[in-house]
């Protein structure tokens, strides 16, 4: 059979391009021609309408929205997370294969809507809805509420990620040029009288940039989960929300409402019948006025004040946390970033981190969200350290091909980018999961203890320079580095003799936010 797919993940990296070449390799093993469309962070190169036209069916193994998903209209579809992909690209293939023999098709003119197949849990099977479906209808139509409702959480953090990144870097080079007094400087100094000699004048234009990067975050957030909810319509709603709720005081939470009521309230009013001489103003003008309009003026009069209160609460909550109740936050943190090896579960925890950070970033001290921030990037960079570290400890324990993923984590986890043990938890779950949990837990609760700080959301061994009490910082990773290789040592049976281990081309492909 032919298939087309589309894969793409939070991130819009390591679990994009793995799950695409895990697709593709089924493909070839079971004898099937799969040509696949990976939607990533440096955008996605559509797969020829031809290929399209000649398919039997369609998998989309997607933790985000589906661009222009009319394009793959009335073909037989598997709907499945990224990381099932990765994990069983051929169990997932076999179910496409049932989706498409259930249908009764041969090819997209015979397919019947909403024919269900045999699918792995978790999965959607049924037929792509025509191109003509109403704005949300690409948000996963027929998969459950919370997998609809995680899609369009995860589009907005994808989104929102590179400006945490870019902001939350600057600011912290900011300060280790320009020292904490770096904060003081403003715009109108720098365009006055900038100096290119002055070090002290390019950290302030570090500064300033990667503040108004960081004052992007909240909108940019609400933004894109309109958008999701919504497709376009959604954008202005979500957006301005999202800055009313940054305005009020509202943060994160603010953000998220704004996103979901700007989304559903540009969908509702797209869905309503009108006549026709008004259908074609309704997305530029009619839907965007109103569902702008009630977005922000219900942050602003109705909702702001409560939220506000909640993000006061909840930030007193964690600066008031000492000793072993900022231990346990650690070690609870560290086991998220390992919980699911960059899913979203670790993106629930890194996205607590970076948005702590981005309200601490500007000001100086030894705040908690500081310390959230290193534990959160500690322990996303022990998963691929310590599967690493386990495979040259014990050689004789592990397959060639492990082996050689073993030398890809190691770049993958100094860098902090998680996914790189996601080939060891492909093919050993069960015995991955709990080692990799084990270390991070410790490595989060370490950091906490230690009172490491950091103002950089991403980087690894990259920004040590600006952790505090890095030597300290060091001695956490590697003690968890060292518990997750015993753990994986102690866990592991005898080698696999045809192991399916993973794509190692994720060594290539990279991550944000762990």
């Amino acid at each position: 059979m032919r298939f087309v797919a589309v894969t793409s993940c939070p991130t819009g990296i390591a679990h994009t391009y793995m799950a695409a070449e895990a697709l593709e390799q089924a493909g070839r093993s079971a004898g099937h021609e799969v040509v696949v469309e990976t939607q990533g962070a440096a955008g996605a190169a559509p797969v020829d309408p031809a290929v399209i036209a000649a398919a039997d069916g369609a998998i989309f193994a997607a933790d985000l929205e589906v661009r222009d998903k009319g394009r793959f209209a009335g073909l037989p579809l598997l709907q499945v997370s990224v990381k099932k992909a990765v994990a069983d690209a051929p169990g997932v293939l076999a179910a496409a294969v049932a989706t498409v023999e259930s249908s009764g098709s041969a090819g997209p003119a015979g397919s019947a809507a909403g024919s269900v197949a045999q699918a792995p849990a978790g999965s959607v099977a049924g037929s792509v809805a025509g191109s003509g479906a109403a704005p949300g209808a690409r948000a996963g139509a027929g998969a459950r509420v919370g997998t609809r409702v995680r899609q369009w959480l995860m589009t907005g953090v994808s989104y929102m990620i590179p400006f945490v990144a870019a902001g939350g870097i600057m600011i912290a080079l900011s300060y280790l040029i320009g020292g904490f007094r770096i904060s003081e400087v403003r715009a109108e100094d720098l365009i006055d009288a900038f100096d290119p000699l002055s070090a002290r004048d390019w950290a302030g234009v570090l500064f300033v940039v990667g503040s108004a990067s960081f004052g992007f975050l909240v909108p940019v957030l609400a933004g894109f989960i309109g958008f999701a909810v919504a497709d376009r319509p959604g954008i202005a709603p979500g957006f301005v929300g999202g800055a009313v709720a940054v305005t009020v005081g509202a943060g994160f939470l603010g953000g998220l409402v704004a996103g979901f009521l700007g989304g559903f309230t540009a969908l509702g009013l797209a869905r309503l019948r009108v006549p026709t001489a008004v259908r074609g103003v309704m997305p530029v003008v009619v839907i965007p006025l109103i569902a702008t309009s009630v977005t922000a003026g219900a942050l602003l009069v109705v909702l702001g004040r409560p939220l506000k209160a909640l993000m006061d609460a909840l930030t007193a909550g964690l600066n008031s946390l000492t000793g072993s109740g900022i231990v346990v936050l650690g070690i609870v943190l560290g086991a998220m970033m390992a919980a699911d090896l960059g899913g979203p579960i670790n993106k629930v925890a890194y996205t607590f981190a970076t948005t702590g950070l981005a309200t601490v970033a500007t000001a100086s001290g030894d705040a908690v969200e500081l310390r959230v921030m290193a534990a959160c990037m500690a322990a996303g960079m022990t998963p691929p350290l310590g599967m690493a570290l386990a495979t040259f400890a014990r050689r004789s324990r592990f397959s060639e091909a492990e082996r050689e993923n073993g030398k890809a984590a190691v770049l993958l986890g100094a860098f902090f980018i998680t996914e790189g043990a996601i080939p060891f938890a492909a093919t050993a779950p069960l015995r991955t999961i709990p080692a990799v949990v084990l270390g991070s837990g410790l490595t989060g609760g370490l950091v906490m203890a230690f009172g490491n700080t950091l103002r950089a959301p991403h980087g690894g061994v990259v920004v040590f320079g600006l952790v505090g009490h890095w030597p300290l910082y060091l001695l956490a990773i590697l003690v968890g580095t060292a518990v997750t290789a015993a753990a994986a040592v102690a866990l592991k049976g005898r080698p696999p003799v045809d192991p399916a281990v993973g794509p190692a081309s994720a060594a290539a492909a990279g991550s944000t936010g762990g």
